[in-house]
């Protein structure tokens, strides 16, 4: 039972009404004031992930290559791209016209998206979630949407509430397809998976914070990478090394 992505997306709905009806009562220090805190969980959050490593050179390294990949594939860029495309979707939905003089409302929309329905944090916690039944990850994801999707509704209204249909697609099928892969994974492949997405969920982190601005879609590939190298590190590599 997907429990962990239902929370998650409900979490972002309550946010986004809220926000829609109320948001216009908080000041811009209290948002800046929140964005940092998020930026510090996010950072706690990947590094509780972090520290269940058990190949260390197998996850740098599927790090570096994902990374590596992920930006010769300018597959930020395409997540953005992506990102618009649901926003027009939505737009024709709600049959909105912001017209070209509301630029940065649309560009703050395609964010929005693509934050919610695109983050390595969701990513990685549908994929555990499915594969372990551990919802942590996604349930400390929520508490931190349910503001977040609050702030983005001050500027952006109720659309923002409607970002939970694509995320609720995208997260249903990594939980699904995660307990398809989990049956093929050892325990080493799992532990630095999880410390594969920590590393992204700390750069995350950086990024909320305004700290450093890592290029996190960019990086996603090595959530691919990471349990094939893993298993080639632990059966083939370390043996070979003793």
């Amino acid at each position: 039972m997907p429990i962990g992505v239902l929370v998650n997306v409900l979490s972002v709905i309550f946010g986004g009404i809220v926000g829609s009806l109320a948001g216009h009562k908080l000041t811009e220090e209290f948002k800046e004031g929140l964005n940092s805190v998020f930026g510090v969980c996010a950072m706690a959050i990947g590094i509780s992930s972090i520290v269940l490593m058990t190949n260390m050179p197998a996850v740098i390294f599927a790090v570096i290559a994902g990374t590596a990949i992920g930006l010769l594939l300018h597959l930020g860029e395409k997540i953005n791209r992506l990102g618009e495309m649901m926003m027009h979707v939505m737009e024709k939905i709600l049959r909105l016209d912001r017209g070209d003089e509301d630029e940065a409302g649309r560009n703050l929309l395609v964010t929005t998206i693509v934050l919610f329905c695109c983050s390595g944090t969701g990513i990685y916690g549908s994929m555990v979630s499915g594969m372990t039944g551990d919802h942590s990850i996604l349930l400390a994801k929520s508490v931190l949407d349910f503001p977040t999707a609050m702030i983005f509704a001050c500027s952006l209204g109720l659309v923002v509430a409607l970002v939970a249909v694509p995320q609720l697609a995208v997260f249903l099928v990594l939980f699904f397809l995660a307990k398809l892969i989990y049956p093929l994974c050892s325990p080493e492949m799992i532990n630095d998976f999880k410390a594969c997405c920590g590393i992204l969920l700390l750069a995350t982190g950086f990024r909320i914070a305004r700290i450093k601005s890592f290029p996190i879609a960019d990086m996603i590939p090595a959530m691919i990478l990471v349990m094939p190298v893993s298993h080639l590190w632990t059966n083939y590599i370390i043996p070979l090394l003793g």
